[in-house]
């Protein structure tokens, strides 16, 4: 599977040691940045750039997730969202990386480096790689209907206040 990571200054250690594990365990890691540290770095564009690879690599038939880090992971889970196809889900423990996996079916997690340790981090992607979507009727008609309303603004059947 192809894993694509994004960070900021607060993620980049998290992301090198993540980076190795993941590679070690047969994974193609694609690293969105940044290379250096830089205390004054942004994370948007590094985690939609992420987010925006792995859309592009499922629109093409290539298995992929990603992960974005941050100081909480708030910010980066926004900005992956903000990438049309994007589930970003914020992940803090084993429940909520494999509930994203399986009621969600989100393809980007985000991890708070300043809240968790590495090996804690690498625990919740190992988790939330394994884990499959449930496929359970009422998931995919939840998903649905966010794509709907990412799509249009709207979604049928139901009142969507604008």
């Amino acid at each position: 599977m192809r894993i694509h990571i994004g960070t900021d200054h607060a993620g980049l250690e998290f992301s090198r040691t993540i980076t190795e594990h993941l590679t070690a365990a047969g994974h193609d890691v694609v690293d969105h940045g940044p290379e250096s540290y830089d205390p004054l770095d942004d994370y948007p564009s590094f985690c939609i750039n992420a987010a925006h690879g792995v859309v592009q690599d499922q629109q093409d038939g290539v298995e992929a997730l990603g992960v974005v880090f941050g100081g909480s992971g708030n910010g980066e889970q926004i900005a992956a969202n903000k990438v049309t196809g994007v589930r970003a889900a914020l992940v803090w423990n084993e429940s909520t990386a494999k509930l994203a996996r399986q009621h969600n079916d989100a393809n980007v997690i985000s991890i708070g480096a300043r809240q968790h340790t590495v090996q804690e981090a690498v625990a919740l992607i190992d988790w939330f790689v394994a884990e499959p979507f449930s496929f359970e009727e009422r998931h995919v008609r939840r998903i649905a209907q966010l794509a709907e309303y990412e799509a249009t603004g709207l979604i049928a059947g139901r009142s969507v206040d604008a």
